[in-house]
């Protein structure tokens, strides 16, 4: 999963990241292996920055995250925390999905569907077995392997 996501910002000729993530063990380890990942790539880790499940209100954690301005955002974690985080970022922040690439957890459909795929549109990730999925039109589609991914 991480080296497909890697993969994925590549191919989107991303020299730097910020790297998002739930405080769950999962969340934590995938983060932290997505940061060594990139940086053997050789690409720059701009940001590092966790969220709680619960909080009051993601502020400080969202505008961290965005404040980074890197070529793209990497999000993981679990879909509460993640769909908490994710509001306050489009309400508060200049952060974009369609410069954010997901880990398979955040592309389930339910997931997903705790901030609406209508917000959510040019959201990008990769499904547990590395295969690219993609938020468009206000739908969830999952592109058939043609080697790169928009």
């Amino acid at each position: 999963m991480v080296a497909a996501l890697v993969r994925l910002a590549r191919e989107r000729r991303a020299r730097t990241l910020a790297i998002g993530s739930g405080r769950a063990p999962y969340a934590l380890e995938t983060a932290r292996r997505l940061e060594a990942a990139w940086q053997q790539a050789g690409g720059t880790i701009l940001a590092n920055v966790t969220w709680p499940e619960t909080g009051a209100s993601w502020l400080r954690q969202a505008t961290r995250f965005a404040a980074a301005a890197p070529d793209l955002w990497v999000m993981t974690g679990p879909a509460l925390g993640w769909a908490q985080m994710t509001r306050r970022l489009l309400w508060s922040t200049p952060w974009s999905p369609e410069r954010t690439l997901a880990m398979a957890e955040i592309g389930e459909p339910g997931t997903l569907a705790l901030v609406g795929l209508v917000n959510l549109n040019g959201l990008t990730g990769t499904t547990t077995d590395g295969r690219p999925w993609r938020v468009e039109d206000d739908m969830l589609r999952h592109p058939a392997p043609t080697g790169s991914v928009r």
